[in-house]
């Protein structure tokens, strides 16, 4: 019998990742510098940082929607060099198609495969349950024949969900996806997105600007830097697998919260900031 272990491969790899954007003017610092990130198979991984620190373009460099200047992105093994049907993103910004129904904006994309390669009606039917099963995932099997406009933010977001998780994608890439929601229904989406990710074993890569988002979805919060866009620590979070929302308030949580933040303004210049702004307050007291 061999002694030789099976070595898994990750899901997503990132090897020295560097990005400059064609026109920079001279001087410029990089987008990202150096980026070295790997991702396991049904791993949970958020992505915070101040603004300016890239972790939109590499999510988009993931999704074959920007390329990279320097070093590799791999998927499987397989080089990215531009979207694929492994890959699914959801934006901040819902993007459905106000003319269809909740049902026609989850089947969408595959209706469109499905006319372009000709395939047959037991694939359409196919397509049709998986689209019935991810309404129900999300909560809005009552609305399946609502429009857009009928239906609030969060419901909105849903959808947009639910069409990226139609095609079964291996990897979820989510941009800020709930920045615009108000707090109450912020939280009902993070357990949302929490269930699908036990149910889907998707591996999702998650783009946030809010440290407790980060900390409360992911299971390694990977903080970068700004003026080179760059990983500044990788931070495993203690929590169970199973989250709730009354984890928020506990000591760990909130010790972790209170680290992140330390790092993200040391690392970012605003620490330093905070402190010129206390003494001009102070000189201005004085006065």
């Amino acid at each position: 019998m061999s002694n030789h272990s099976v070595i898994a491969v990750p899901k997503v790899q990132i090897n020295h990742v560097g990005k400059v954007f064609a026109g920079a003017p001279a001087g410029t610092p990089p987008a990202l510098q150096d980026i070295n990130l790997s991702i396991s198979d049904n791993e949970f991984v958020t992505l915070v940082g101040a603004s300016g620190c890239g972790k939109s373009t590499l999510l988009r460099i993931l999704a074959g929607l920007e390329h990279h200047s320097s070093g590799e992105v791999l998927c499987n093994g397989q080089a990215i060099t531009g979207p694929g049907a492994d890959r699914a993103m959801v934006f901040q910004h819902y993007s459905l198609y106000p003319w269809l129904t909740v049902m026609e904006n989850i089947k969408f994309s595959r209706l469109l495969r499905i006319k372009r390669e000709n395939l047959t009606s037991s694939d359409v039917e196919a397509a049709s349950g998986r689209a019935d099963a991810l309404l129900n995932l999300i909560g809005l099997a009552k609305v399946a024949h609502a429009y857009p406009s009928q239906l609030s933010g969060g419901m909105q977001q849903r959808v947009a969900i639910a069409r990226a998780l139609m095609g079964r994608p291996q990897v979820l890439l989510m941009d800020e996806p709930f920045g615009a929601l108000d707090a109450q229904t912020r939280e009902v989406m993070h357990d949302l997105i929490l269930h699908i990710h036990r149910i889907e074993k998707t591996t999702i890569v998650f783009v946030t600007h809010d440290v407790d988002e980060a900390i409360y979805l992911g299971q390694r919060v990977v903080l970068m830097a700004p003026r080179p866009g760059r990983v500044d620590r990788i931070q495993l979070v203690p929590l169970p697998t199973r989250r709730r929302q009354d984890m928020k308030h506990s000591a760990a949580f909130r010790e972790l919260r209170a680290e992140i933040l330390a790092s993200i303004r040391e690392s970012s210049g605003m620490a330093t900031d905070l402190d010129l702004l206390e003494k001009l307050s102070q000189q201005s007291e004085a006065i």
